[in-house]
């Protein structure tokens, strides 16, 4: 007997939605037409999380891992891809255990900064690939947490932008913030617009230091 029966019954439930005789809309959903609902249900379970009760993070976590059930099976279902919930639960789980030689292997990790660099370093090796801190990082992305995210890649090259003063807590840094979009609405500026063009500028200065410090190592 399956140690996850009621993860089987969902699974066996968006099977039979999709299959012949089933719901045809279901069956009609694609990647990239179920993108708009991944992006709210992911939405949703953020306001779960932050304001949310029991039954609500319960539901919103439901909503999220059914959309994750979905693009599997429909990937399972398209010859190019050709791949089942399991094929993406085994990737995982090698992605995991690789990422924690510190737990699964005899690698000593023993701070939380002894784990994010060696997490770096593990990725580096997993993805030769990737030749910017930079690369990885969706560029659709809201943007303020696109700015936190590069400015957190831009401490690794010493591009960090000039920090101003900030209160001390998350209340006031959020009072500050909706005080700097009023403002910016009684101007006529777009604060988004505004924001990820700091990005775009920041990103800039990334890639020149990089290219630079390329340019000094090959000399």
């Amino acid at each position: 007997m399956s140690e996850h029966p009621r993860l089987d019954e969902l699974v066996a439930t968006l099977e039979r939605l999709r299959a012949p005789g089933g719901c045809a809309w279901d069956a009609e959903q694609t990647h990239a037409s179920l993108v708009r609902y991944l992006v709210e249900e992911t939405y949703e379970l953020v306001d779960a999380i932050e304001s949310g009760g029991r039954d609500d993070l319960l539901e919103e976590l439901g909503d999220v891992l059914y959309q994750v059930l979905f693009h599997a099976d429909i990937a399972a279902h398209t010859a190019e891809e050709g791949f089942t919930i399991e094929d993406v639960a085994e990737r995982m789980t090698a992605k995991m255990v690789g990422r924690h030689p510190h737990v699964f292997g005899t690698v000593d990790a023993g701070t939380a900064d002894a784990v994010v660099a060696l997490w770096d370093r593990v990725k580096a090796v997993e993805k030769p690939e990737r030749t910017s801190v930079l690369d990885g990082i969706p560029a659709g992305m809201p943007a303020l947490a696109l700015a936190d995210k590069v400015v957190g890649r831009a401490e690794k090259v010493g591009a960090e932008p000039v920090a101003a003063d900030v209160p001390g807590t998350e209340e006031e840094l959020g009072a500050l913030l909706m005080g700097l979009v009023v403002g910016a609405r009684a101007k006529g500026l777009d604060p988004e617009r505004a924001m990820r063009a700091a990005v775009r500028a920041l990103s800039d200065d990334i890639r020149s230091r990089e290219a630079a410090d390329a340019s000094s190592r090959s000399e």
